[in-house]
């Protein structure tokens, strides 16, 4: 049995009424975005005040400033984004205080429960800063890891009483859930809540299961979903000899066994990684259709998913008063998305894949995307809303075709320094040589684009899923493996393995006009590392700092990164000769060294162990500190010689 507190005999009755949120989300001078599920369509209003001031409270409603947009996913179950806009309605350097509640008679007044709020408070707080000073960043947040989530770690920071330590956003740069990697314990809760909520189900073609509401009982719907997932002809010998078979799967995660297929089971995992309240009304004893063979493993998830589940209240407390910022990489959607043009063509040709990736990216779009920037999304925000109605999700292949075409999911802030998010995901550059090679993390339209947003100005925060100057040993390997057609193997994504883009990102860098400071912050590597750069042979080269941390919630195998380091180290150290038959000849790079007294997860320069990246700037957007914030909340500064 677990030792989850659950209820017993739950019914719809007994649930909150809000299920996952609020998250603060963009915020600006002029805008206030806040995300929440609920499992009736109310009506809300937002009230919000200067903190500390004797201010009288400013309230918005649907008459007043405040636009509310809801999505219904289920019969107890609808999805809302609440925006307001007003001029000058935050000012940089305030404190604020803000409330939403509901007018529903049936709410009896009481919407938020009391212990999502700090001790003696009854409303929620943050702090709106234009000029960034502490940056709060990482990503891949797998919950059923065999390790504590650091992302906690984030409301001790708001607990604080020195102003200089409150974060002024936070950044998850990807991996946010694991779509493609659930533990048994985690998709045994999906389900459940799928039928508690009344989460829609659909239609499967193509498949083994002609319908998403028979993946509970099925014999394949724990740990042998990969008998589910569809398959594609091998295309080459390499590709036979691997999979010893004429077919391969079309999707190439390791972790596919309970790889989730459905829209509603994306939209549970969304509440259950956000938010307490739903485990409360879950069983996660073992299932009857669960294969014996699987006992084990499914008690040893079980202890991790209890210690994950155990964070989320300071997880949720922290996500309602910090302003947060997302972007997809691939776990969000399922491993190797997007990789080779060989990859696309057999995903995006099968009925059933095809279904799987749209559902995924939808589940992005409405519990992360959206909230990133609502003023983009309004053609695609009519678009979800007719096609969910109280019938369940019509048209939903013509959704699915709209969020493949979709290329917008990029955005910026206009802080100081600005912050330009990417979209490594979706605007490949695809080989022409040969399918089986990795494409560009971007494309030469997106690149000039990303150029012209950032020319001229003084400095700028760049957000990139993966490391841009990431270990050349690693990229070494995976080119070695790319050579012999391999690069699904080695997950073989980086910016240095398409020439097209390696070669515009690093003149981007060069260029005349390029800012002379980047700081580019970054995750999915699972280690944390930092990097000086500049440019050689030039007078005047830009300053550019390298800052990955990664995961919240997962880490590299120890044994495998330690050697990984070390030939690092070897093959590539300044005066290697190596290093000029790199892609980055032309670049200097300086590792910062972790502090010493954590010989224990260090390794070289390298920290492995869950953690959140924390920037600090100055007054001039230059960084003074690069450290790592620990589950356990020990702090690792990396140290710039």
């Amino acid at each position: 049995m677990s030792s989850i507190n659950t209820v017993s005999n739950p019914n719809i009755d007994q649930v909150p009424q809000v299920l996952a949120g609020p998250m603060l989300r963009r915020t600006d001078n002029e805008q206030m975005v806040l995300w929440l599920a609920t499992k009736r369509p109310l009506q809300f209003t937002v009230k919000l005040r200067r903190a500390n001031q004797g201010e009288d409270w400013q309230t918005f409603d649907k008459d007043a400033n405040l636009s509310q947009h809801t999505v219904t996913i289920g019969e107890h179950a609808h999805v809302h984004l609440l925006h307001i806009q007003q001029a000058d309605l935050l000012e940089a350097g305030s404190r604020y205080q803000y409330q939403i509640t509901s007018n529903d008679k049936d709410l009896n007044g009481e919407l938020i429960p009391t212990d999502m709020y700090f001790e003696g408070s009854d409303c929620f707080s943050f702090t709106y800063n234009s000029t960034l000073t502490n940056v709060i960043h990482g990503s891949c947040r797998k919950p059923h890891f065999a390790g504590d989530d650091a992302l906690p770690q984030v409301d001790a920071l708001l607990r604080s009483d020195d102003p200089n330590v409150r974060p002024d956003l936070l950044i998850m740069s990807g991996d946010q859930v694991y779509v493609d990697d659930v533990a048994g314990p985690t998709l045994n809760a999906i389900r459940q809540v799928i039928k508690l909520l009344g989460l829609f189900e659909e239609t499967l073609e193509d498949a083994t299961l002609t319908h998403s509401s028979e993946l509970h009982d099925s014999p394949m719907g724990y740990y042998k979903r990969e008998q589910i997932l569809p398959k594609t002809d091998t295309n080459s010998v390499l590709a036979g000899l691997f999979f010893k078979a004429k077919r391969k799967p079309i999707f190439t995660s390791v972790n596919a066994k309970n790889h989730l297929i459905a829209a509603s089971e994306i939209f549970a995992m969304y509440f259950l990684v956000w938010s307490p309240v739903l485990w409360r009304f879950v069983d996660l004893t073992r299932p009857a259709s669960v294969d014996l063979t699987f006992e084990q493993l499914y008690a040893t998830e079980l202890e991790h998913i209890e210690q994950f589940v155990s964070s989320l209240p300071a997880t949720a407390r922290m996500f309602a008063q910090v302003p947060t910022y997302m972007i997809f990489d691939d776990h969000d959607v399922t491993d190797d998305w997007n990789l080779t043009r060989a990859w696309e063509e057999a995903v995006y040709n099968h009925p059933l894949s095809k279904r799987m990736v749209g559902n995924a990216l939808l589940g992005y779009w409405l519990c992360q995307g959206w909230a990133n920037a609502p003023e983009v999304f309004t053609t695609l925000q009519e678009q979800v809303q007719r096609s969910f109605s109280k019938q369940g999700i019509n048209e939903h292949d013509e959704l699915v075709e709209m969020l493949f075409e979709w290329d917008e999911w990029q955005y910026h802030l206009e802080t100081s320094p600005p912050v330009y998010v990417m979209d490594t995901r979706t605007q490949r550059w695809r080989s022409e040589s040969n399918p089986d090679k990795p494409s560009g993390l971007l494309d030469w339209e997106a690149l000039c684009e990303f150029q012209q947003t950032i020319l001229g100005k003084p400095s700028v925060i760049v957000i990139s899923a993966a490391p841009i100057y990431g270990l050349k040993f690693i990229e070494a390997v995976q080119k070695v493996f790319t050579f012999f057609g391999a690069a699904l193997m080695v997950d073989a994504e980086n910016w240095m393995a398409h020439k097209g883009t390696a070669e515009v990102i690093l003149n981007i860098f060069r260029h005349y006009k390029t800012p002379p400071l980047f700081v580019i912050l970054s995750g999915d590597v699972h280690y944390s590392f930092v990097y000086d750069v500049t440019t050689r042979f030039r007078r005047h080269s830009p300053k550019i700092l390298q800052f990955t941390s990664s995961g919240f919630k997962n880490a590299f195998p120890p044994g495998l990164l330690k050697w990984f380091e070390r030939c690092n180290r070897l093959f590539y150290s300044k005066r290697s000769p190596l290093n000029w038959f790199t892609r980055r000849r032309n670049m200097r790079i300086d590792e910062r060294d972790p502090e010493p007294n954590h010989r224990d997860i260090t390794m070289g320069n390298v920290v492995n162990a869950p953690a959140i990246g924390l920037l600090v700037l100055d007054d001039k957007g230059e960084p003074t500190d690069c450290s790592v914030i620990l589950a356990d909340g020990k702090r690792i500064q990396f140290i710039q010689d």
